[in-house]
C-alpha cells in the first residue's frame, strides 16, 4: 500500500466534499474524514486524504488548533504536500480565518527537526505559499488580485449579505494583508498566461521581497493547471478547490499517480440508492434561496423553519418530522430555514446573529437525525454550516466520493449509527453553488448513477 501523496484540511464539510470531488476528477483515490481521526496510527489507502474540519467561523485559536492537529495527523500518513482549502468566495473576517490558519500551517511545516538531543530547526525564510480561491467552472476567477462572482466583484455579489462573514471588499491582497503578518504580493494574469516557468519565476521575485504569500490570478482552467504545474514543490498550498485540478498532474509526471488526467471511471462509485428523499436546508445565500424558489415553483413538498418560533420554544423539530412522516412516500422533501437577507436582518436584529445561526444549525441538524430514523437514505443538505452541524449530528467519521452534481458538489457515500446496517447518500452543497434546479436534478443524477 502505497502512502497518501495529497494531504488536505479544508474549514468547512461542503467545501471538503467540494475538494475531494475535484480531486477524484482529475485522477486520485479520495479519502474523506470528518474531522481529525483519532487513531493516529490507521493508515489509509488513497491517494489524496481530505480531512474536514468545521472551522471557518469558529476562534481563530480555535481554528489555528484544530488546522494544526489535522496537519499533525497527515503528516503521521506521509502525505508529502498539504493543501488547506477555503471557500472559492474567500469567506472570512478581518480578523481570520484563513490568514491565522495559513501563518501557523507555514509556521509548522517550515521548522525541521534536528537528531535527538537538538532543538528545533527553521530553514532559512519564514515560508511562502499561494492563496487562490478561483473556481472558473462555478464562475469564481481572480483578476488583478479581485474575486469576481460571475460578471460582478465579490463586494457586489449576494456574498456581501452573508450572514456570518460579509464579504465587501473584493480586493483579496488587502483582504489577505489584514488577516497575516507575512507581507502579501501576487501574481498577476499576464504572468500565469506565460506558463509554470514565469510563475515559478515571480514566486522567486516575490520571495525575494519578502513576501510570504502571492494572491495568484486565475480566470480558467488552463490557468489552474499551469498554476498546479509551478506548485509541484511548495510544501503547502492554500486554495478554494479550483487549484485541485492542476495538483494530480505533477505525480503523474513523476510515475507516483498511475490514474489517468481524465479520472478513474470506478473513482466515483457509490451503491445503488434506496429509501426516502430528502433536503434540508439552512443556507441563506441568492444561490440558495433561488434553488428553494425553483423547488417549491415546481410543486414540491416544502416545510419552512422559523427561527423566532425556534426562539419561542415552538417545537418546531417535532413538528417538522410529523409533517415529513406523511409526505415521504411522495418525496423528496424539502425542510428550510432559508430565507432573504431582509429576512434574515430582521431575525438577528432580535436575537443576535451567533444566537439565530445557534439555534438553526441545532433544530436541522436534529431534522436531519430524525428524517434518517424514519427511513430517508438520500439527504442532500445546503449550507456549509447546516452540513457540519447534521454531519456530526449522524455521527459520519468517513465520506466516499460519487458522482458529480454539478461542480464542487458530489454525491458521497457514508455510514451513520442512525441507520445501522444501510448505506446512507449524502450530498453536502455550499450555499453558493449548484443550478437553480439542483435540488430536483441531484435525486436524478445519483439515480442515473446507480
Amino acid at each position: 500500500m502505497n502512502k497518501p501523496l495529497l494531504g488536505c484540511i479544508a474549514d468547512d464539510f461542503t467545501g471538503a466534499t467540494d475538494l475531494a470531488n475535484n480531486l477524484v476528477r482529475s485522477g486520485m483515490r479520495t479519502v474523506q474524514t470528518i474531522g481529525v481521526p483519532t487513531d493516529l496510527e490507521a493508515p489509509i489507502d488513497a491517494d489524496a486524504i481530505v480531512v474536514a474540519l468545521k472551522s471557518r467561523t469558529i476562534a481563530p485559536a480555535d481554528a489555528v488548533a484544530q488546522s494544526l492537529a489535522a496537519l499533525r495527523w497527515l503528516q503521521g500518513q506521509g502525505v508529502q504536500q498539504i493543501y488547506f482549502k477555503y471557500c472559492s468566495t474567500f469567506d472570512s473576517t478581518a480578523q481570520g480565518n484563513i490568514g491565522p490558519v495559513t501563518e501557523a500551517l507555514l509556521d509548522a511545516l517550515h521548522c525541521k527537526k534536528r537528531g535527538p538531543g537538538h532543538g528545533p530547526e527553521h530553514d532559512n525564510s519564514e515560508g511562502f505559499t499561494i492563496a487562490c480561491p478561483a473556481f472558473p467552472e462555478n464562475q469564481r476567477t481572480v483578476f488583478k488580485g479581485h474575486l469576481f462572482v460571475g460578471d460582478v466583484l465579490l463586494s457586489d455579489s449576494g456574498m456581501r449579505d452573508h450572514p456570518l462573514t460579509p464579504m465587501r471588499d473584493a480586493n483579496l491582497v488587502r483582504v489577505m494583508q489584514a488577516q497575516t503578518r507575512r507581507k502579501v504580493g501576487l501574481v498577476a494574469h499576464d504572468v500565469v498566461a506565460r506558463g509554470a516557468d514565469a510563475i515559478r519565476a515571480r514566486f522567486a521575485a516575490l520571495q525575494a521581497d519578502g513576501v510570504g504569500v502571492a494572491m495568484v490570478d486565475a480566470i480558467s482552467n488552463a490557468d489552474l493547471m499551469a498554476i498546479g504545474q509551478a506548485l509541484a514543490d511548495m510544501k503547502l498550498v492554500t486554495a478554494g478547490s479550483g487549484i485541485a485540478l492542476g495538483l494530480p498532474q505533477n505525480w503523474q509526471r513523476n510515475g507516483r499517480l498511475q490514474t489517468s488526467s481524465s479520472g478513474n471511471t470506478q473513482a466515483d462509485a457509490l451503491p445503488p440508492a434506496t429509501g426516502h428523499r430528502a433536503i434540508v436546508s439552512g443556507s441563506c445565500s441568492v444561490a440558495t434561496n433561488a434553488q428553494v424558489r425553483d423547488f417549491k415553483q415546481g410543486g414540491g413538498l416544502a416545510f419552512a423553519v422559523n427561527p423566532l418560533a425556534l426562539a419561542a420554544g415552538t417545537d418546531v423539530v417535532s413538528n417538522a418530522l410529523a409533517w415529513a412522516q406523511t409526505k415521504l412516500n411522495d418525496g423528496p422533501v424539502l425542510i428550510y430555514a432559508t430565507a432573504e437577507p431582509a429576512a434574515v436582518l430582521a431575525v438577528q436584529a432580535q436575537l443576535g446573529a451567533a444566537r439565530a445561526g445557534e439555534i438553526v444549525e441545532q433544530a436541522l441538524s436534529k431534522i436531519a437525525l430524525g428524517l434518517v430514523t424514519l427511513g430517508v437514505r438520500q439527504l442532500l443538505v445546503a449550507g456549509g454550516e447546516t452540513s457540519g452541524a447534521v454531519v456530526q449530528a449522524l455521527g459520519i467519521q468517513r465520506m466516499t466520493i460519487g458522482a458529480q452534481i454539478d461542480p464542487g458538489v458530489p454525491w458521497t457515500g457514508v455510514l451513520s449509527p442512525a441507520c445501522p446496517g444501510a448505506h446512507l447518500h449524502m450530498a453536502l452543497k455550499s450555499g453558493n453553488f449548484g443550478s437553480t434546479d439542483f435540488f430536483s436534478k441531484a435525486f436524478t443524477v445519483l439515480k442515473a448513477s446507480a
